[in-house]
């Protein structure tokens, strides 16, 4: 088996690095998403919620940015065009959303989609020794489903 200069397969980084690459093209959608529900939300909960969208955009941008990251450092090439971001994504689009239970739920729908990408390339990252690219799904999936619990009590729903 081949390694890289920092100890893991060859084989095994490009195919982390391409999972990755998905997860980017994820978050990206993600991230517009929740700009555009931010600066569209409308309605008697607009105090409430265009703050909240704010920092979810603004940790979406963090995770981006260790995503993309991350690729380079397994010897990948982040995506970084819309049209790459569109063909890869599978997080829901939303458009022209201002009614805050439906802003609401697409953040829970676009954070479920992001948990299954991000629980594949843990299990991915955990049988090739890869800690860096594990630790990072960890933290991402701790925090994600803190938010998932928090949007789904604020529907009043469960789990």
């Amino acid at each position: 088996m081949k390694l890289n200069s920092i100890g893991l397969s060859e084989k095994d980084s490009k195919s982390l690095s391409e999972d990755l690459n998905e997860l980017l093209a994820n978050f990206q959608r993600y991230y517009q998403n929740l700009r555009g529900i931010h600066w569209n939300i409308k309605g008697k909960r607009f105090f409430e919620l265009h703050p909240k969208f704010e920092e979810l955009y603004t940790e979406a941008n963090l995770n981006v940015d260790e995503i993309a990251e991350r690729v380079l450092t397994l010897g990948g090439v982040p995506l970084h065009t819309f049209e790459d971001y569109i063909k890869n994504a599978k997080v829901p689009v939303g458009k022209n959303i201002t009614q805050d239970e439906d802003a609401i739920r697409l953040i829970v729908d676009s954070l479920k989609e992001l948990l299954v990408i991000e629980r594949r390339i843990l299990d991915a990252s955990d049988k090739s020794g890869d800690e860096g690219t594990n630790s990072m799904m960890s933290d991402f999936i701790t925090g994600q489903e803190k938010t998932v619990w928090m949007m789904k009590a604020w529907l009043a729903e469960e789990i």
